[in-house]
């Protein structure tokens, strides 16, 4: 695995500061000020990661919505978006279906870097070159309303689960 994500920066409005500690074991703190971005219309947002996750391409929307610069992005995880509202079982589920060769479908929240979120319905499909996987494109679009409430509900329980 590559270095540690930095730690986020303190946002200049009221925050709850977390630590998010990943399936490396490595840990980072974040900021969730509880405000949600809009997902911009008629946009994709993309990116590609090599084997490890690491991003090797974000498109303009994905830079503009997450708050971070090409440079702050590429080299680092996709995991710098994760929201700490995200169970682990989601990513586990992602990974697993992705690394299988199969196309996974999901809803994730995502932390922007001044800690604002955004939701996407992520599609994630392994990059293919002469039968042999090389990464992972990612194309996300705008959910709707209900779909967003259903997985905060089945995510918020997940975390319950996970915490014991």
């Amino acid at each position: 695995m590559g270095s540690p994500i930095p730690d986020a920066l303190k946002p200049d409005m009221p925050a709850e500061q977390m630590t998010l500690t990943y399936h490396d074991g490595t840990s980072r703190t974040v900021y969730d000020t509880g405000v949600e971005r809009p997902y911009p219309d008629g946009k994709l947002i993309v990116s590609r990661t090599d084997l490890d996750g690491v991003l090797t391409h974000v498109n303009d929307a994905f830079v503009e919505i997450s708050g971070y610069s090409v440079d702050e992005l590429i080299g680092q995880p996709q995991s710098i978006l994760r929201h700490p509202d995200m169970p682990k079982a989601a990513y586990k589920d992602l990974w697993d279906t992705a690394e299988a060769g199969q196309k996974w479908h999901g809803y994730v929240k995502n932390l922007c870097k001044d800690g604002s979120h955004y939701w996407v319905y992520a599609t994630v499909v392994p990059n293919v070159r002469r039968g042999e996987t090389v990464g992972y494109t990612s194309v996300r679009r705008k959910p709707s309303r209900s779909k967003i409430e259903a997985a905060q509900a089945q995510y918020a329980q997940m975390k319950k689960n996970e915490e014991g």
